[in-house]
């Protein structure tokens, strides 16, 4: 553990109350800055941001991710994937089994019939190795031992966390197995683009575009159908961008199902793994913007439908939409869904992806 953050951060949090020993090892408080003046900060436990402080358009910074401000409130937050990464798989996995090789491998479930995130103990309950390279790049590791949660095969995980010169929060992950497995990262972050308040206002009226033609279905318990169907003529159309909230609320069976926007987007890419932009969100009000690019072709967009108003840091309240969050990813349930592109990861393979999070004013 190195470079642990000074007190004197934008985002208000104390070193001290980041401090702790959990499964035997030590928790801490980091933070990233660049010439600008954005912070970022992070701890060890879940990989797990805490605070992301951008400008406005007159200058004014607030943090634009529900976080919270110790230790103890991150590992007892009443939202567990609050920012956290997410790992080994994220999303669901029908009826927490899947086969590979002919080999079944039955997870926790821990959401209705599904496994969601992981499990209840996957990577975001963990406590990663982490090293401050310099005041912009971090370094997380974890080693996901064998049938850790179910999941076959050693799994060796690196994040690192990336803060560049232009504003952009830059994340990469890779990971390498010692046994066929499936894995499929992404971070979990909840964004309010107008700044954590109590209570937090709502997101409907924020805009958002997704560079997508396609969707995938979900059907009452959040798996996927086995379809991919096009946005087009539905409330999912996000290609131009629009207003949150402006369909939300419509008597539509995939918005019913997902109680809102709980869907994956099928990426527009050329080519498997470029890098390409995902996604743009801008609070009007504020001015500011966010840019998505990512590797991945999947992107999770969730309207926090299930918030329930509880506190986090510096006393603000977090109730039901006062975040979006747009998790880049594989497919969901992608083990049990052989039409889609794979999540497996073989020995001698790595698995690699990269996120990028671009803060701007429009």
């Amino acid at each position: 553990m190195e470079n642990r953050a000074q007190e004197n951060n934008k985002s208000r949090l104390n070193p001290d109350d980041f401090s702790k020993k959990i499964q035997e090892k030590e928790t801490a408080l980091f933070v990233l800055t660049n010439k600008k003046g954005m912070e970022v900060a992070i701890t060890n436990y879940g990989a797990a941001l805490l605070a992301i402080m951008v400008p406005d358009r007159v200058g004014n910074y607030a943090n634009v991710i529900l976080g919270h401000d110790s230790i103890e409130h991150v590992v007892n937050s009443p939202e567990p994937f609050l920012n956290t990464t997410i790992g080994r798989y994220g999303n669901r996995i029908a009826k927490g089994q899947f086969t590979l090789d002919g080999k079944e491998y039955k997870l926790t479930v821990n959401n209705g019939p599904n496994s969601l995130h992981g499990g209840p103990t996957g990577f975001h309950t963990r406590v990663w190795h982490a090293e401050q390279i310099d005041t912009s790049t971090l370094k997380m590791t974890y080693l996901s031992k064998d049938m850790e949660e179910g999941f076959p095969g050693n799994l060796s995980v690196e994040i690192i966390y990336h803060l560049d010169e232009e504003n952009a929060l830059c994340i990469d992950y890779s990971a390498s197995t010692d046994k066929k497995t499936v894995v499929n990262l992404t971070n979990h972050a909840f964004f309010n683009l107008a700044g954590i308040a109590c209570p937090t206002p709502s997101i409907n009226e924020h805009l958002v575009s997704i560079n997508a033609d396609a969707y995938i279905p979900i059907d009452v318990n959040s798996i996927p159908t086995g379809e991919i169907a096009s946005v087009e003529s539905t409330p999912m159309d996000f290609r131009i961008a629009q207003k949150i909230g402006k369909h939300i609320e419509e008597n539509n069976q995939q918005l019913i199902n997902g109680a809102g926007y709980d869907h994956c987007y099928v990426l527009n890419k050329q080519t498997e793994k470029e890098l390409t932009k995902a996604a743009t969100y801008i609070d009007p009000s504020s001015g500011r913007l966010l840019e998505v690019f990512t590797t991945e072709r999947g992107l999770q967009l969730y309207t926090g439908n299930w918030l329930n108003g509880f506190e986090g840091a510096h006393s603000a309240t977090f109730p039901a939409r006062s975040a979006v969050c747009f998790e880049a990813q594989c497919f969901p349930d992608t083990p049990n869904q052989l039409q889609f592109p794979t999540a497996t990861l073989l020995p001698g393979e790595e698995y690699y992806q990269q996120t990028i999070y671009r803060f701007g004013i429009k």
